[in-house]
């Protein structure tokens, strides 16, 4: 597909910008970034073909503005608009105001991100199409009594979750009728205010989980997996450390969960790229169903490392109006990668913030390093801390542990506090080296682990 004299308007910042701008640029797009105040001196914006103030560093003003974002790209003539992750990338609202205005929103359409977004119509289309899920209610729980009656079919620990929640905001967890009715408030309190929709549903809890989630693509009529990645090392239900492939599934189980990954993508008419997130038991060698990320996720260069396509490019020609280039038969895992979240915090200090300004850098060369940052950049204080990601792949997951750990040892980002010693920790701890850490493993591990000061 030729799109030399196209243009992308990138309405979001960091490191997802950078990469965006270079997936378009390789795709022969002119590129328009826009950014806030704050963010004039950021990497990106030195690399777009044009900029747009957006306006206040307060991303309500700027980044979350759909009104602002909208006019921002039709004013400067844009084809189509790329929201990254985060920000307005799953808001159906926005994605709609985009094609109203006469351009394109690469991901899928408003109604499935609407539709995929709310976590009760989600896990009804996962049953509908034959995706497995965890038991808990049919539906949205009106009240406590009718919560407890769920309970009563389903047992204890059950999580309560927010139907419109998303990065682990919404969710509390109940051990009794006691702990229901004093959470289930709590829950809609906090989803009213961080999603305007207090809604919840119920779901047993999975114990000794693993976060499994599934890279699709789809043009709107056929879709593929591109096989799988394990999220299970969290903080505060937040990823630090993704790996492509998995070190627990099986080849059976991976088959089992990718097929039902392009099932429920098809059934939807998804297009671009999304990820279908699972929990897995391995003790029943069972998944369920959690929710889709309609978008790109952060996590995306470890899957792009083990298939060798490029995830952005692809979601990008889908947009403008290709069929999928990729056929299901052709893809193939090859080795192992690793990717661990570079933030501007203090591991030693409660993951304090450090926003500041970055000194040298040196990043080994047989790595991958997504990044926003150059030496002399003030890191702003007013978004998330999120530096880039570092990305390293191996022959198999032990040659991919060794590769991290070297390139951990020689990097170095001067003039801030970052999580890299919470990697070089990591990367020597017994349980991740045997590839046996659950969901609950990190903040466990991290009550009594020696950090060296950042």
């Amino acid at each position: 597909m030729e799109l030399a004299g196209k243009s992308l308007f990138i309405a979001n910042r960091g490191e997802i910008a950078v990469r965006v701008n270079r997936a378009a640029k390789a795709l022969g797009l002119k590129v328009i970034q826009g950014h806030s105040q704050a963010d004039t001196e950021m990497l990106a914006v030195k690399l777009a073909d044009e900029t747009v103030d957006l306006g206040p560093p307060a991303a309500t003003k700027s980044y979350l503005d759909v009104e602002k974002v909208v006019a921002a790209a039709r004013d400067a003539g844009a084809d189509a608009v790329h929201p990254g992750y985060g920000f307005l990338s799953e808001n159906a609202r926005f994605a709609n105001a985009v094609e109203a205005a006469g351009m394109i929103f690469v991901g899928p359409s408003g109604d499935t991100i609407a539709r995929m977004g709310d976590k009760v119509a989600a896990r009804e289309a996962a049953i509908a199409a034959g995706v497995p899920v965890a038991p808990g209610s049919k539906g949205i729980v009106a009240s406590i009594d009718e919560a407890r009656s769920v309970t009563r079919e389903i047992g204890y620990p059950v999580m309560i979750k927010a139907s419109a929640g998303g990065g682990g905001r919404g969710i509390r967890i109940a051990e009794n009728d006691a702990d229901l009715a004093r959470l289930i408030p709590q829950a809609q309190t906090e989803a009213a205010a961080a999603f305007g929709d207090g809604s919840l549903y119920l779901e047993r809890m999975v114990t000794d989980a693993r976060h499994v989630e599934v890279q699709i693509m789809g043009d709107g009529t056929r879709a593929v997996h591109l096989f799988e990645r394990e999220c299970s090392l969290q903080r505060r239900r937040q990823k630090v450390w993704e790996e492509a492939p998995s070190a627990v599934l099986s080849d059976a189980a991976r088959a089992h969960v990718c097929a039902a990954s392009i099932r429920l993508a098809e059934a939807v008419g998804y297009r671009g790229a999304g990820t279908l997130e699972f929990l897995y038991e391995p003790a029943r060698d069972a998944f369920y169903f959690m929710e889709m990320n309609t978008r790109i996720q952060v996590e995306h260069p470890v899957t792009e490392m083990i298939t060798g396509v490029d995830l952005v490019q692809e979601m990008i020609r889908i947009a403008f109006g290709a069929p999928l280039s990729l056929d299901q038969s052709a893809l193939r895992i090859n080795g192992h990668s690793i990717e661990v979240r570079v933030n501007a915090e203090d591991p030693s200090n409660n993951f304090m913030p450090f926003p500041g300004v970055v000194g040298a850098i040196q990043v080994p060369d047989d790595v991958r390093f997504d990044t926003m940052l150059y030496e002399g950049y003030a890191v702003p204080p007013f978004y998330d801390s999120l530096l880039g990601k570092l990305i390293v792949h191996g022959a198999d997951r032990a040659d991919a542990l060794e590769k991290l750990r070297a390139a951990l040892g020689d990097m170095k980002l001067e003039g801030l506090k970052t999580t890299l010693p919470l990697f070089r920790a990591l990367a020597n701890e017994p349980k991740v080296i045997a590839g046996e850490a659950n969901t609950a493993f990190l903040e466990s591990w991290l009550e009594t682990a020696e950090i060296e000061a950042a």
